[in-house]
């Protein structure tokens, strides 16, 4: 199962994919030049790592705290994702990151500690 993490609450946009064997990385400078193409570049991310959006099971959204701009950004674009493509879609926010571990993520969402669809902008 691949999972899709989105995060724009800092200076750098950051998508992983984490399954059970192995994940995939890839950062951007967080400005208003990469966040108006965000979808361009998950698709160009899936694409270096042989994956597609039918391949992605849940997408995984931090909701802050962070910039107004790129909260929203990251959050529209989820919710379009998840939308067109039925995957479930998740909130996590910024304090649940220790130390840039993204697994921490998976770990709540594998013991249903993060509610699916109910995503909550944090400023």
């Amino acid at each position: 199962m691949n999972n899709l993490i989105i995060d724009a609450t800092t200076d750098k946009i950051v998508f992983l994919i984490i399954n059970n064997i192995k994940s995939y990385s890839i950062e951007f400078t967080n400005n208003r030049e990469n966040f108006d193409k965000l979808s361009i570049l998950i698709f160009d991310f899936l694409h270096k790592n042989d994956l597609k959006i039918d391949d992605i099971k849940n997408i995984l959204v931090n909701q802050g705290p962070g910039k107004y701009s790129s909260v929203r950004a990251s959050l529209s674009t989820a919710k379009a994702l998840c939308l067109v493509n039925k995957i479930n879609l998740y909130g996590f926010d910024s304090k649940q990151i220790i130390s840039n571990n993204y697994t921490k993520i998976i770990d709540l969402l594998n013991q249903g500690l993060l509610e699916k669809n109910n995503i909550k902008p944090i400023y």
